[in-house]
């Protein structure tokens, strides 16, 4: 166990509610062993007025609302960096947020899935036709808990519909082949403390065909699960990338959804460095590693 200097003020950055079917779970978890360590941590409600200068580090870690509220968490992140040491880092962050990422992290070679990005509807247009007969999934470059996310028929008006209205709204449609393992709940979420594996999630499917969410709401339902040897090792690529395209330290925490395709191969479906569940209510000892990794950063 890291003991912090108990001068030391943490805030973890949470917001101030949730919907009853995704709540917090990791937040009260922290709060507790942080406290047993001597930290003196507190919850901050991004958008609320607390004065940032008062902690010596932010850790970011449920501010799950901030999509519908992205120019307010934009001007956060300033104002934020402006005033104390935050984790992760803004840098890192803003680069985070936008999925254009993957495309940075392609170029540094790691295996993504495959992905096009559409910013008007002729891009659309053309971005569905290849796919043919096949399924697609679309989804919006900057959201986050499956918003605006809906898998298709290629063929399927809703497709194109979903698709323009994230255009019409401003943002980047992106569309890529729905992958089989995928949609029968293979994905793998690779969590990382520090740049050390700590363990994996099996969240099972959440996309319905013909679009929306299996079972009309976003309901996660984690489960441990074991990872491989070649996962784990595809999780330190990962992060060796992120830390190579963003000039930064491996972040200090990170979730690399992952599934292992009989098309694709290994592959990446997202790098979550902003406010990724850790799923401590279901991987009680991951706790301690992720408080004591806090203690140390707060010096």
């Amino acid at each position: 166990m890291v003991v912090a200097s108990p001068s030391h003020r943490i805030g973890i950055v949470v917001t101030d509610s949730y919907p009853a079917e995704d709540p917090d779970h990791d937040t009260p978890l922290l709060l507790s062993a942080l406290q047993a360590r001597g930290v003196a941590a507190a919850p901050v409600v991004w958008h609320g007025d607390d004065d940032l200068t008062g902690f010596d580090l932010l850790v970011i870690r449920s501010p799950w609302d901030y999509p519908e509220r992205a120019a307010d968490f934009a001007a956060w992140l300033d104002r934020a960096d402006a005033a104390t040491r935050v984790l992760n880092p803004p840098p890192v962050v803003r680069w985070n947020l936008d999925k254009h990422y993957l495309r940075d992290l392609a170029g540094a070679g790691i295996a993504v899935v495959p992905t096009e990005y559409a910013r008007t509807d002729g891009d659309i247009r053309r971005a569905l036709a290849a796919h043919g007969t096949g399924q697609v999934v679309v989804k919006p470059a900057v959201s986050a808990g499956a918003r605006d996310t809906g898998l298709f028929d290629a063929a399927d008006p809703a497709a194109r519909a979903l698709a323009q209205r994230i255009v019409a709204a401003g943002g980047v449609a992106m569309i890529q082949p729905e992958v089989p393992e995928l949609s029968a709940g293979a994905e793998k979420a690779l969590y990382a403390i520090g740049g050390r594996f700590t363990h994996a999630i099996a969240k099972g499917a959440l996309l319905a065909p013909g679009g929306g969410l299996i079972g009309g709401v976003y309901v996660e339902h984690p489960e441990p699960v074991e990872a491989t040897p070649a996962e784990r090792a595809f999780a330190d690529d990962v992060l060796r990338a992120v830390a190579e395209v963003t000039a930064h330290d491996v972040p200090l925490y990170a979730r690399i959804d992952t599934v292992d395709s009989a098309e694709h191969g290994l592959v990446v479906l997202e790098v979550e460095l902003v406010e990724p569940a850790l799923n401590l209510h279901v991987a009680p000892h991951v706790t301690g590693v992720v408080a004591d990794a806090i203690a140390r950063a707060a010096g």
